[in-house]
Parts: structure tokens; C-alpha cells; sequence
């Protein structure tokens, strides 16, 4: 294809190829007359055909041949169509055509489209803002207002129902689709019904082209009966993956699946003619339907977009059933979590002292890479297998309850207070597993290295105070950053435990265990039972505690090997990093050391905080398809009834809200339950 001379007037362009009868077969005509065309008036395209018969019969006669003989089944049956049953086979694939598109047969409409649109998207808005009669003036004098009705045609969309509904049949049949809805297993199945009455239709037309469907027409009825019921498995399906989990390749297969089925109910609406006004609209109707579907086959975004939502809303799904647990509501509860949190801090303390020895044992980054990484994650192992709370996992999880909670109640306003006060219980559950967590690290930290010193008779915190320090003060040192990647790995972390519940539930690896052979015959059928509970209730908290100690003790060697001065900070470690740096300086240190220190100790909390709970809040929204654009209001009630009642927030004070966020919580984590 060359590039168009946008000047070039449309009179110019008919005139050279259409001023005599153009028996070309080439497509640069109908480029070049298209580009011209969108430069100009389309009113004066239109009256220039009117005032120039011969110029438009010419016209005419040269779309017809350029269509003749030109398949368009692939536009129908492939286009817009994900055609891997794996993500990234399919994000492979649309990248790889968007910088090199295929080559494909040059006799197809497929080819044609591409070849005469440089960019389909602004043609086909260009020719949506058109007015509708000059749109339907210019299909009626190049010969195509009745093309709805040509055998040819029709053929083609039968043909393309067909090959879609053999497809959709095979996908549906996959032993691991047919599990996502067991409640069809006791029914006649709707993909072969359907592929039974579109290969009857086909038979029809074949003995009788002159065919023609109407609204009242028993046939079309029934076919749209058996997509609407093939519909409902898909939506069955996807309800169920709550139930059953599901992996990626199944969210792709019933995503194809729910595509290829909305594809023949707008194809064999095409069909329907119950008007001759019908035959014009239907007829563009095709043609915008193929530009449209071309338009958006490599789109990148949307395949991102529809692959991950199922996924995502999975994951918050079992992250919000744990999310539960870190709000508080009674002074018991609130008292508890304090506790928690203390338990967790006194693990951390000791957890700090064991890294900054570690630091002393000679070895390479990746030695020392591995030492942190499982220094931290042992630990984080323990504080869950313990009962313990540390701080900032809550962020993760409590931002997928509170979306959870927001997107089943609704968009109405009136359930925005309520809403803000489940969020203050939120804030003070978080703000006193803060203190608990620091008042616990500081000291026990402290108690260690003083241990250590009298009983190695050696202050091993010296060389290491001044470090220690500066890295609390954010104007010598990336203290903020840290923090905000200390906050990112949280992030990731409530993501992996989330898709580790949902696999958990996939797979059956609970019922697996309870049900296995060997464990059984060697250990008992209680044994085997126990194990079965304790995997499901504790492995994904083990693995993603795992990973989020990996990621927090890896990133400052791996940061030093490539050159980068990345590391991370967390506030209950920054707490036991402040108390060794003091000791370590036998606590003289200036005013402006000690106050900078401390402040950065709670300024590193909050950006934890605002890093993990933001991104996985937004995870959420995104997953449950919630409006962005009522998040203001949301956050002007919250700050509202903070400015009513702040201690709210920090204090676990009783209002006669709480009754409705504790039904709230109750509700939402019943539906939860249920659904297992």
C-alpha cells in the first residue's frame, strides 16, 4: 500500500478511475477515493454521484468486482475472537501482529479491509457520526443497500454460524468446563441443540437459497432459546469459580466461549427481515459489524482488560474472606488484635538483631541475599503460624473486604456512612496493630543487643548504628521509596495468597490430601482429615508470608548487584533498626537525629500503608467493576465523619452504626461461606 495524499480531491480520484468502466480488480482505487472522500464534505461526495450517473454506474460496477468472489467468514468467526485458550499464547500473538500483521489471502474481505483502511478505529467512528440518510444514500448508489439479501451473503453468515457453534460445542464439552457448572449435568446440553438447529438451518438454505428468517419464524426463536441457555452456562460457570476456583485456561476457554456465542446472536440477527427498511439496515448493519470486529482484533487493552477481571475478583474473593478477620468492632476485639500485634512485634525485634549479624558474615550478595530473604521469611512464617498480626499484611486483605462490602450494598448514598464507619473500625484496627507491633519491636530489639553485649562483652551494634540511623532520615537517605516498595511487596504478597486459595480450590488439593490412598493407609483416616483442614486453612498465609519475607530480604543485595539503590523499610522493623541504632551510639545522638528518627518510624507506617492498601483497593474496584467516578464521594463521606467523630478512628467507641457494620461484615462473609 502507498501512503494517500490527503489534498487530493475526491472529484479528481472519480474522475481518474471511474470516468470510464474500471474492469481493475486492484484495491488503490477505492483507498485513494476513500481518503479523499474523508477530507471532504461527504454531502458533496454524495451529490456528485446524483449529478454524474455514469460516474456512479462506473463506480458501482467496480465495488461489485472488488467483492466478487471475496470470502468474509473469517471476519465473522475470527476477528475480535480470542483464538489461543491461554493468555499469554493470545497477548503473544496480538503483539506479534500488531508490529508484523499476518499475511493472509488476498481474496478475502479480511485482506481488504486491511489493506484499504490505514486506520479502522477513525474510519469506522467517521462513519458512525455520518447522517444516517446520507449513509443509507451511499450504500443504495454503490449497490449495496440490498446486500442482505444475496445468497452469497447469506451463505456466508450461515456458514459462519456453523463453524462458530462447532467450536463453541468442543470448548463446552472440555471435562474441566463441564465441572464449573454441574448443575447442567442433569439436562439436555443447550451447544448441542444449538449446533443441531444452525446445521438444520444450513440444510434449509441449501435446498432453498431464497430463504429468509423473520422475527415470528419458529426457527429463529428456537436458536435464540439455545444461545440464551448456552449463555447461562457460561454465567453459571463463571458464578461457580467462586465455588470450584479456576485457572487461567478455563477463564480464557468460557470467555471464547461467551464471545463466539454473542457472535452468532449478532449474526443471525443479521437474518431477520421482517420490513424492506430491514434489508437496508441489516445490510449495514453487516458491514459495520465486520469493520467493527476488525478494528479491535489485536487490542492489547481489552484482552488484559476481560483475561484478568475474573482472576483478580477471585483472588480479592479469598483475600476479603481473611481481610475479615483484621477489623476490629468490640474493646475485646480491639484489645486482641493489640496482643496480636505485640506477639508480631516481639518476633520482629529478634528478627532485626538476626539480620544485622547476618550483615557481619563475610559472603557474596547472593549469600547474603539468601540469608535476609529467609531470616525474614521464617519469621513472617512464624507470626502467622502463631496467631500473630504484623501491621501492614492487614492493608491487602481489609481493601478487598471493604470493596467486597461496598460493591454487594450498592452505589446508593445512603449507604456511604455506613460505609465510612466500617472504615473507621478499619483504621483503628490497623492503627493499633501499628502500636502494638512498635511498642513490642523497639523494646525487644533493644533487650537482645543489650543481651548480646554482656554476654559477648562486645556492643555489636557500633558499625552498624550510623547506617541505621541515616537510613531513618528521608532527607539523607530513599526512606520513602523503601517504604513505598516495602508497601508494593505487601501488595504482591495478598495477590499470591489470594491466587494460592483460588488454586487450592481449583485443583481440590484439600479433598486430594483427605482422600489420598497413601496418607491414609500409613497414617489413618483422621490424620489424613487434619491434614486436610490445616492445608486449607493455613497455606496460602505460609506461602505468601514466605514469598513477602523473600522479596523484602532480597531487594537491597539485589539492588547492590545491579548498581541500584533499592532496599525496603518497614515500620515494625524500622522500630528494632531505631532501637540498635541508639544502642549502638549508646544513645548519644543529637535532638534532631533522635526526633527525625522517630518521626520516620511512623512516616514509613504510612507509606506502607497508603502503597499496599491503594494498590489492592484498586485490584478490588477494578475486579467487582465498581465506578471510579463515585470514589470522591466516597472519600468526602469518610472525611466527614472523620471530622465528626476522630477518635472513632483510633478508639474502638460503640455508636449505633456498629450494628449495621457488624450485619454488614456478617452478611458478606455468610455469602462467602455459603458459597463453599
Amino acid at each position: 500500500m502507498k501512503f494517500f495524499n490527503s489534498g487530493i480531491h475526491f472529484q479528481s480520484v472519480l474522475k481518474k478511475y471511474f470516468s470510464f468502466k474500471n474492469e481493475t480488480s486492484s484495491l488503490d482505487p477505492l483507498a485513494e477515493f476513500l481518503e479523499a472522500a474523508k477530507e471532504s464534505d461527504f454531502t458533496d461526495v454524495l451529490n456528485f454521484f446524483k449529478e454524474n450517473p455514469e460516474t456512479s454506474e462506473n463506480f458501482k460496477h467496480y465495488i461489485s468486482r472488488v467483492f466478487d468472489g471475496r470470502p468474509f467468514n473469517l471476519s465473522l468467526t475470527e476477528a475480535n475472537i480470542l483464538s489461543e485458550n491461554a493468555f499469554f499464547p493470545e497477548l503473544k500473538k496480538r503483539i506479534l501482529n500488531k508490529i508484523l500483521p499476518p499475511v493472509v489471502n488476498e481474496k478475502t474481505v479480511w485482506y481488504l479491509i486491511d489493506n484499504v483502511s490505514l486506520r479502522p478505529k477513525k474510519d469506522l467512528s467517521y462513519l458512525h457520526n455520518l447522517p444516517e440518510n446520507e449513509i443509507n444514500e451511499f450504500f443504495e448508489i454503490v449497490g449495496i443497500s440490498d446486500f442482505i439479501l444475496k445468497s452469497k451473503v447469506k451463505n456466508e453468515l450461515i456458514f459462519s454460524m456453523n463453524i462458530l457453534s462447532w467450536r463453541v460445542t468442543g470448548a463446552a464439552m472440555e471435562v474441566e468446563v463441564v465441572r464449573m457448572a454441574p448443575e447442567y449435568r442433569n439436562f439436555d446440553n443447550p451447544f448441542l441443540a444449538l449446533q443441531n438447529e444452525l446445521e438444520d438451518l444450513a440444510e434449509e438454505f441449501k435446498a432453498n437459497p431464497e430463504i429468509q428468517l423473520h422475527s415470528k419464524d419458529s426457527r429463529y426463536k428456537q436458536i435464540k432459546i439455545y444461545i440464551q441457555q448456552c449463555q447461562d452456562f457460561v454465567n453459571i460457570a463463571f458464578k461457580n469459580s467462586s465455588k470450584y476456583g479456576i485457572s487461567g485456561k478455563i477463564n480464557q476457554s468460557l470467555l471464547k466461549i461467551r464471545q463466539q456465542l454473542q457472535r452468532i446472536f449478532e449474526i443471525v440477527q443479521l437474518l431477520v427481515i421482517d420490513s424492506e427498511e430491514d434489508v437496508l439496515i441489516k445490510s449495514k448493519q453487516l458491514i459495520f459489524n465486520v469493520l467493527s470486529y476488525k478494528s479491535h482484533k489485536n487490542n492489547i487493552s481489552e484482552l488484559i482488560n476481560d483475561s484478568t477481571r475474573l482472576i483478580s475478583h477471585l483472588i480479592t474473593n479469598h483475600t476479603a474472606e481473611t481481610g475479615s478477620h483484621y477489623i476490629t468492632s468490640t474493646k475485646k476485639e480491639y484489645m486482641t488484635m493489640f496482643y496480636k500485634a505485640s506477639g508480631g512485634g516481639i518476633i520482629v525485634g529478634a528478627l532485626c538483631v538476626l539480620k544485622m549479624l547476618y550483615g557481619y558474615v563475610p559472603g557474596s550478595d547472593f549469600s547474603h541475599a539468601f540469608l535476609y530473604s529467609m531470616n525474614y521469611a521464617m519469621g513472617f512464617v512464624m507470626i502467622y503460624l502463631m496467631g500473630f498480626t504484623l501491621a501492614t499484611k492487614q492493608p491487602a486483605m481489609t481493601a478487598a473486604t471493604m470493596t467486597k462490602i461496598l460493591s454487594e450494598e450498592g452505589n446508593n448514598k445512603s449507604n456511604y456512612v455506613e460505609f465510612a464507619h466500617l472504615v473507621s473500625k478499619l483504621f483503628r484496627s490497623q492503627f493499633i496493630a501499628f502500636v502494638g507491633n512498635v511498642l513490642l519491636s523497639f523494646p525487644i530489639a533493644l533487650l537482645i543487643i543489650y543481651g548480646l553485649d554482656v554476654f559477648f562483652s562486645q556492643n555489636l551494634a557500633v558499625d552498624r548504628s550510623d547506617k541505621l540511623l541515616k537510613d531513618l532520615d528521608p532527607f539523607k537517605s530513599k526512606a520513602i521509596l523503601h517504604a513505598s516498595i516495602a508497601g508494593f511487596y505487601l501488595f504482591i504478597s495478598g495477590i499470591i495468597s489470594g491466587n494460592i486459595g483460588n488454586n487450592s480450590v481449583f485443583y481440590q488439593i484439600p479433598e486430594r490430601i483427605a482422600k489420598n490412598f497413601s496418607i491414609r493407609k500409613v497414617f489413618g483416616k483422621k490424620f489424613a482429615k487434619g491434614l486436610s483442614t490445616y492445608y486449607a486453612k493455613n497455606w496460602p498465609g505460609i506461602v505468601s508470608n514466605f514469598w513477602f519475607g523473600v522479596f523484602l530480604g532480597a531487594t537491597a543485595p539485589v539492588g547492590l548487584f545491579f548498581g541500584l539503590d533499592l532496599d525496603i523499610r518497614h515500620i515494625t522493623f524500622a522500630a528494632g533498626n531505631f532501637a540498635i541504632g541508639l544502642y549502638g551510639k549508646d544513645f548519644s545522638v543529637d535532638s534532631y537525629t533522635f526526633w527525625i528518627s522517630f518521626i520516620t518510624v511512623f512516616l514509613i507506617g504510612f507509606f506502607n500503608f497508603l502503597v499496599s492498601f491503594s494498590l489492592s483497593m484498586f485490584l478490588a474496584f477494578r475486579s467487582r467493576k465498581l465506578n471510579f467516578g463515585q470514589v470522591s464521594m466516597i472519600y468526602r463521606e469518610i472525611f466527614k465523619y472523620f471530622t465528626k467523630h476522630p477518635l472513632k478512628f483510633f478508639l474502638p467507641l460503640r455508636s449505633g452504626l456498629d450494628k449495621k457494620a457488624d450485619d454488614l461484615m456478617s452478611s458478606t462473609m455468610t455469602t462467602k461461606s455459603e458459597d463453599h
